[in-house]
């Protein structure tokens, strides 16, 4: 059996020894010097007035009692010098630089400290070129170091994206942010590949929207006397978003059906433009019997234009159509006889 341990040379207690406590504080005098190593600085000479428990690496060209030590830890106890060896791959803290060090084929050798940048990140995930830092948590805190915290999402020009994507299992189907200009924008999308932009705002504070429904519809230019309950549809949409459409022709009557897009509230506006009339109604109505917005006309050689309003619930696939009571000579076409209807 050794009579030192075999990394640090520490004294074993043999058997039979006596003054076993002078080998154990030998022992403990080693451990003390080299476990959280701190160098104090590399020297060639002593320091004149040494303080207990300091330690040096021992540099080249000693003299006086470190001659011949060079590369050695000098370490300081009990008013004496404990010489050290140090080992392949040892550690320390030089106090002089603020430095850490370790020791690499015989050359004390800095520390890399943890890099500033990393290329890639994954905190329970695995990140990718695309995706460099990628995060697998039930949720993400980002909390203010003083009064506020800002997350900044940056592009390099306006035809660029800078945007937060929301996803149902990896596929798309919302997205807020600047995405291809400077507009801030909400899309959603039902199958992650076609996309509508529900709202957009400009610079300037604009608000857009321009998957909201909205549409203004009459029959083409020109002019008629629909028959007492005659019923009369579009065949002509002068601004339209949202996905209004015509559909087939209106019962007992001219043009087609307006369908409804989507569920919910509407405004709609009924307007009606006469050149004569002999007392006419005008009535807006779905699915041909609810009405919606109601006009009343009186008898009149002169032109004559009037509005009406109203608020209904409607669902997809409803449709809209004009019915006409009494006689009146009207004027169709945009800005003349036509409804608008717009989601609320």
């Amino acid at each position: 059996m050794s009579e030192i341990t075999a990394n640090l040379a520490l004294p074993y207690i043999l058997p039979s020894q006596a003054q076993k406590h002078v080998t154990h504080n030998e022992a403990l005098q080693l451990i003390d010097a080299v476990i959280q190593l701190t160098i104090t600085s590399e020297a060639s000479t002593p320091p004149e007035a040494p303080e207990e428990g300091t330690c040096y690496l021992i540099a080249a060209g000693t003299e006086g009692i470190w001659a011949g030590k060079q590369g050695r830890l000098a370490f300081r106890q009990d008013g004496a010098w404990l010489y050290i060896a140090p080992r392949e791959g040892w550690r320390a803290y030089f106090a002089a630089t603020g430095k850490f060090r370790i020791l690499v084929d015989g050359t004390w050798s800095d520390i890399a400290p943890p890099p500033s940048s990393l290329p890639l990140l994954g905190l329970n995930a695995t990140a990718d070129l695309q995706n460099r830092l990628a995060i697998s948590s039930p949720a993400s805190l980002f909390n203010h170091e003083g009064h506020g915290h800002q997350v900044k999402v940056n592009k390099a020009s306006a035809g660029d994206t800078a945007s937060l994507l929301f996803q149902s299992n990896w596929s798309g189907r919302a997205e807020m942010g600047l995405a291809g200009n400077d507009e801030f924008s909400i899309k959603v999308s039902g199958d992650g590949a076609a996309w509508e932009t529900a709202l957009a705002i400009a610079a300037g504070g604009i608000v857009k929207t321009p998957a909201r429904p909205v549409v203004r519809a009459s029959l083409a230019a020109g002019t008629s006397a629909p028959a007492n309950n005659a019923r009369t549809g579009f065949n002509a949409m002068h601004a339209q978003q949202g996905g209004f459409a015509l559909g087939a022709a209106v019962p007992s009557g001219t043009g087609n059906r307006l369908i409804i897009p989507a569920s919910g509230l509407y405004l709609l506006i009924l307007s009606v433009s006469t050149l004569t009339s002999s007392a006419y109604g005008a009535r807006l109505e779905a699915n041909g019997s609810t009405a919606l917005a109601t006009i009343a006309g009186v008898t009149t050689t002169a032109a004559a234009r009037q509005t009406a309003f109203g608020l209904a619930q409607l669902t997809a696939g409803d449709w809209l159509s004009i019915v006409h009571t009494g006689t009146a000579q009207y004027e169709f076409g945009a800005g003349k006889t036509e409804i608008s209807a717009i989601l609320l």
